[in-house]
């Protein structure tokens, strides 16, 4: 593909993303605003997560059903992924909700990979593989029935929804360190198949 046919980086799906990045700080506090009262603040960040989590497959599906696809788009996507999953998880083990060691294993492993593919952005741009976005899909679901106060309106059945959270969010982390393990072999690889 020559120059005059690739898309501008200022396209919709890419504006998208960066509103998710921007975004993320009014979602902080807006899950820290009630201290963990779970009340109507509390439901307000869950919904704001869940319409931003929702906004990561649309501009997705612009960019590939329009042509829109962008070495740029492919580098913001998983980082403005990984800013909202990682607030969400650094805000709920704030509030007591998650244990610290959860939040530090995915953020290792986030953060870990960012700097990685920032690194290697100049020769490369590495795509999120299948785990990685299986990887992506856990820890949504995961961090959605950590943020739904879900126990406080369950009554009785509160602890099907505690072991709901406890199995989800043990999934992603499993498939956080799976894919981040994948993505490092995934990489040497390529690295030795070029050479």
């Amino acid at each position: 593909m020559n120059e005059a046919a690739k898309p501008s980086n200022w396209n919709a799906p890419n504006i998208i993303t960066v509103a998710r990045i921007i975004a993320t700080p009014f979602f902080v506090w807006m899950l820290l605003a009630d201290d963990g009262v779970l009340g109507p603040w509390r439901w307000g960040a869950a919904a704001f997560f869940v319409v931003a989590i929702a906004t990561d497959a649309w501009d997705g599906y612009l960019a590939r059903s329009r042509g829109l696809v962008t070495d740029l788009g492919k580098l913001l996507d998983p980082i403005a992924d990984k800013v909202l999953t990682g607030a969400a998880l650094i805000a709920l083990s704030i509030l007591h909700e998650l244990p610290w060691w959860i939040t530090l294993v995915v953020l290792v492993r986030e953060i870990g990979i960012t700097i990685h593919r920032l690194i290697v952005a100049h020769d490369v741009v590495v795509a999120a593989a299948w785990m990685g976005k299986l990887k992506t899909v856990a820890q949504s679901v995961a961090i959605t029935l950590a943020l739904l106060p879900l126990a406080s309106v369950m009554g009785a059945a509160a602890p099907i929804a505690e072991w709901a959270n406890i199995i989800t969010m043990t999934i992603a982390v499993v498939l956080t360190v799976a894919s981040g393990i994948d993505y490092i072999v995934g990489y040497v690889r390529s690295r030795k198949s070029s050479q």
